[in-house]
């Protein structure tokens, strides 16, 4: 009989084997397929480790935007796969799981948002991206937490703007650029759920731990921060400071990337309030090797949109990636 030791040694040494599987046979349909793996830095450390591409929101459309590749397989949200099906119509776009959402995508609604929008006339939409297909298409200027306060500061102080749908983010981005924006009251379940007053606990336990966030963090544990920026900022930032600690709040798949650039470094996750994981992305982690491998090997689930949101998508985005650029 397996003692319960010996069991979890087996069931280790299985997953270990289906792993090595799933990654061998994923990029062997690479080459057959002419396909390239785009990944977010809030996946699985596997994923990261076998895509062709990993980064932010405004890296992946930029490689999205660039790729030669037949077939894109995103490995992230939906949103985001949508946006590389945008930028490349003719291509085949797959993502593992079509349930991988986003908060900020499924809280600002494309004919609410019309709604909102007809409240205040003469403003123009910037949106994050973090947003459908459809509130796309109603933009005028698609913006990631990476260039959002580059974005914003091109547009002339006469114009009027509304942003959406992160009102975390919006808010901040007005604070950086004395701009005085409608904002769209969405949030992020992962980045709103991270608990002030047990950071602070943190901070007492670590004096030396620098607090990097993410811009869509509430605006408490902001004000507490030592450096705010988008998911590529903030690695830049562990690479250049000189401190050995860090406490990072923004979704824990980051500390993954941290580790392998800094490995001498510590990284401790910004607790949740709740006790639980709250501070990872369900939606993120839906995407696992296995339906990586499923969805390669059986071309689907397929990103498909309508021809005319698609074309009125496309413009915000060049747009975005157009003022980048500046």
């Amino acid at each position: 009989m397996l003692t319960i030791k010996n069991k979890a040694l087996k069931n280790k040494q299985v997953n270990e084997k289906s792993k090595e599987f799933f990654i061998s046979e994923i990029n062997r349909l690479k080459k057959e397929m002419n396909a390239v793996l785009l990944a977010h830095f809030y996946q699985e450390p596997d994923i990261q480790d076998i895509a062709d591409h990993i980064g932010d929101s405004l890296q992946l459309a930029q490689a999205a935007e660039k790729t030669n590749a037949d077939v894109i397989v995103f490995a992230g949200v939906h949103f985001m796969a949508e946006t590389a099906k945008i930028l490349n119509p003719d291509k085949l776009v797959l993502l593992p799981d079509l349930n991988a959402g986003c908060s900020l995508a499924e809280g600002c609604p494309a004919n609410l948002l019309q709604k909102f929008k007809d409240k205040y006339p003469g403003h123009i939409v910037i949106s994050y991206i973090n947003c459908s297909a459809e509130v796309k298409a109603m933009s005028d200027i698609i913006c990631t937490s990476s260039n959002a306060e580059k974005i914003i500061s091109q547009i002339p102080m006469s114009q009027k703007i509304i942003f959406a749908p992160d009102k975390n983010l919006g808010r901040y981005i007005s604070k950086k650029t004395g701009r005085d924006m409608v904002l769209w009251h969405g949030s992020c379940i992962v980045h709103e759920t991270f608990s002030e007053k047990k950071i602070l606990e943190l901070k007492l336990e670590h004096p030396k731990a620098k607090l990097i966030s993410h811009p869509e963090c509430e605006e408490n544990v902001l004000n507490n921060s030592d450096f705010i920026g988008s998911t590529s900022a903030l690695l830049n930032y562990i690479k250049a400071n000189e401190s050995n600690e860090f406490i990072v709040a923004t979704e824990p798949g980051i500390l993954h990337q941290m580790e392998k650039i800094c490995p001498d470094k510590v990284f401790i996750q910004a607790p949740p309030e709740a006790n639980c994981a709250c501070n990872e992305c369900p939606y993120m982690k839906l995407n696992t090797l296995e339906k990586l491998y499923l969805c390669m090997k059986n071309k689907t689930p397929e990103i498909t949109l309508d021809n005319e949101i698609q074309l009125k998508a496309l413009k915000p985005i060049q747009k975005m990636l157009e003022m980048s650029k500046k």
